[in-house]
C-alpha cells in the first residue's frame, strides 16, 4: 500500500478516536444542565423509571422564568406527551411565584387548550389541583407526573396533589406540551426537537 494512503488512513483513524474521546463525557454524563439547573437523564419515582426526552428554558417576556425537563417511561423513546403512558415534567424556578398566580395561569391555559365541554368535564378536578399549589422561591422545583394510575404534583419532593385520571393528566401536560402550549420553542426543547 502506498505511503500516502497509509498516512491518510492513520489520520482518519486518529480523527475518529479524538472525536470519540471528546464525545465520551457527554455520552457518559448522568445529567444535563439548563441555566445552571441539573436534570438527571434517568429518574425513578413511585416505582416507575423515567428517561429524559428533552430539556430547555422557558422565557416569559423579558424574564428567564424556569428550566425544565420532560421524561417518559424508560423504553418509550418517541415523545408522546399526551398519551396515557407514564411521564414526568420537572420545572426548576428562577423567580418567586405566588400560588394564586399558578392557579390562575393553569386555569387560563386550560381554557385556551380545551374545548368548553372538555373543561367543564374536568373543572372540579382542575379546581382541586389548583388548590394544591404553593408559593415558590428561586431554586424550588415542581414535578408533575403521571404513572398510569395517579397524577401527582410535588414541590421539592413533597407531594401536594395525588389523584385525577388520564384526562386530567393529559390536560395538565398539554399546558407545556400540547398543540397550544405556553411556548412553542420550550415545548420543542422538552420534546427533544431542538
Amino acid at each position: 500500500m502506498p505511503t500516502c494512503l497509509l498516512g491518510a488512513r492513520r489520520t482518519v483513524q486518529l480523527s475518529l478516536l479524538l472525536t470519540g474521546l471528546l464525545l465520551m463525557p457527554w455520552a457518559m454524563a448522568s445529567s444535563v444542565t439548563e441555566k445552571g439547573e441539573a436534570f438527571e437523564r434517568t429518574v425513578e419515582e413511585h416505582g416507575q423509571r423515567y428517561s429524559l426526552i428533552g430539556s430547555g428554558v422557558f422565557r416569559y417576556m423579558i424574564w428567564t422564568a424556569y428550566a425544565g425537563a420532560y421524561y417518559q417511561a424508560a423504553g418509550e423513546t418517541q415523545p408522546q406527551p399526551l398519551d396515557d403512558l407514564p411521564r414526568r415534567l420537572e420545572l426548576a424556578y428562577f423567580h418567586a411565584i405566588d400560588a394564586p398566580d399558578f392557579a390562575e395561569a393553569t386555569t387560563e391555559s386550560l381554557k385556551k387548550s380545551l374545548t368548553a365541554y372538555e373543561y367543564s368535564q374536568l373543572e372540579a378536578d382542575i379546581n382541586a389541583f389548583n388548590r394544591s399549589y404553593q408559593d415558590v422561591e428561586p431554586q424550588d422545583r415542581y414535578v408533575l407526573s403521571w404513572d398510569g394510575a395517579a397524577l401527582r404534583l410535588a414541590l421539592n419532593g413533597e407531594t401536594l396533589f395525588e389523584g385525577g385520571n388520564a384526562e386530567l393528566a393529559s390536560a395538565m401536560f398539554s399546558i407545556w406540551l400540547g398543540e397550544r402550549p405556553l411556548d412553542d420553542d420550550f415545548r420543542d426543547e422538552l420534546l427533544g426537537k431542538n
